[in-house]
């Protein structure tokens, strides 16, 4: 089998030094996007496992700039995106024809530039695939090979993983074949903080200070792939917690297959090798809650049963959302009313109730992190807070979107 990837691993970095170089990465790229952090860590975790991720949401909500801002940070890598629609040809994808070489009666392939020769790879519209291009996708997703056009030998491709992503997901069941191939989901809404928005409106007529810009080599990637992460260690009291999610998941009719819980093992090894651990911690098993759903209406119930089993504080938390939830719900209901009435409602009801998650938030922090607990799932319900407190001062109560952030 040929191999066109032409890369040499020796003289990686230092693991460590690796590690932290991917941190800096992940936080320089969450100050980048608004309320994309948690975005941000699960791909680069996805990508330490070797596995390829999709991120699903609406048009406009950064999926693809993300995406080549993060695979842009790996310096000496080969690059290949494309956008894909049902008239996509396996050849745009893999390698054109070589006219110059047909002419002379010897059929070609070009494949620099390509997914064939590519080291990450991003995907637009993933679920667009045409019928035609669809087994060699899979192939390429699955095992990194590639079959040519002239029927020769398999070609290897380096690619250590893809970012894909779909504003929707797959209807056929064709297009479902690639969607179970996609180990990672993530779901990605519009902005939900207004105080965000407000910050994201005034960025697009500022002139930004040149931001601080991360790199990891090629290689230093190459090395904790195939060596740092599958060495971290995943203690016995991690498999058997496993074990209980498997089977609190089947008690709610949520099953995965075996395949996928395998793989999931390696997101766990890399989440905590990006921590800079040498053991998995049943922390880890957060980042199973963009694995082990396939409709996103199951996501909140694979969440709830996965932070019940890791963190009993963020399963308050998450209470505490459905409360925020309703709160907003009620916002949404009283769209055109006057604004003494809306006052009359903040002061009789959504100021106390907000007041009171956001302190109950913040001892549930307190506590997480003095037990040495994540406090990631709390973080992201008290950003879940401020923004429907944001919301009521600006919709409510009729305050200055620009001046929430000072008040929160």
């Amino acid at each position: 089998m040929q191999d066109v990837s032409g890369t040499d691993v020796q003289g990686a970095g230092d693991a460590q030094t690796t590690a932290a170089r991917l941190r800096a990465i992940c936080d320089e790229v969450s100050d980048r996007f608004y309320e994309r952090a948690d975005v941000v860590r699960t791909l680069v975790v996805a990508l330490l496992a070797g596995q390829h991720s999709l991120v699903l949401g609406p048009p406009g909500t950064a999926k693809s700039e993300i995406a080549r801002e993060l695979t842009g940070r790996v310096e000496g890598a080969s690059y290949w995106e494309i956008l894909l629609s049902k008239f996509t040809a396996p050849t745009r994808m893999f390698g054109p024809v070589d006219v110059a070489a047909l002419a002379r009666g010897e059929y070609r392939q070009v494949y620099e530039g390509r997914a064939t020769t590519a080291h990450v790879a991003f995907i637009d519209e993933i679920f667009k695939c045409s019928t035609a291009a669809l087994n060699e996708t899979l192939g390429y997703l699955n095992e990194r090979i590639y079959h040519p056009e002239s029927g020769g030998e398999p070609i290897r491709c380096p690619l250590i993983g893809a970012i894909t992503a779909s504003n929707e997901l797959p209807t056929g069941e064709d297009t479902a074949a690639i969607y179970d191939r996609l180990l990672v989901r993530i779901e990605v809404g519009y902005l939900a903080d207004p105080s965000n928005f407000a910050a994201l409106v005034r960025s697009a007529v500022s002139r930004p200070a040149a931001p601080v810009r991360t790199t990891v080599e090629l290689a230093a990637l190459q090395e904790a792939v195939t060596g740092a992460v599958p060495a971290v260690d995943v203690p016995d009291a991690v498999v058997d917690a496993v074990c209980s999610l498997r089977a609190a998941l089947r008690r709610k009719e949520l099953v995965a297959s075996d395949r996928r819980w395998r793989q999931a093992v390696g997101l766990l090894q890399a989440s905590a090798y990006l921590d800079g651990r040498p053991a998995v911690a049943e922390t880890d098993l957060t980042v199973l809650t963009h694995v082990l759903w396939d409709s996103p209406a199951q996501r909140p119930t694979v969440e709830r049963e996965v932070l019940h089993l890791v963190n009993p504080d963020a399963k308050e938390a998450l209470d505490l959302a459905d409360a925020l939830d309703e709160l907003e719900a009620q916002l949404d209901a009283m769209a055109g009313q006057s604004r003494e009435a809306l006052s009359d409602w903040v002061i009789k009801k959504a100021h106390n109730k907000l007041a009171t998650a956001g302190k109950r938030l913040e001892q549930l922090r307190a506590e997480a992190a003095g037990a040495g607990r994540s406090t990631a799932a709390i973080d992201r319900v008290t950003g879940r807070q401020r923004a429907v407190r944001a919301r009521v001062l600006t919709e409510a109560l009729g305050m200055d979107a620009s001046m929430v952030q000072d008040r929160l």
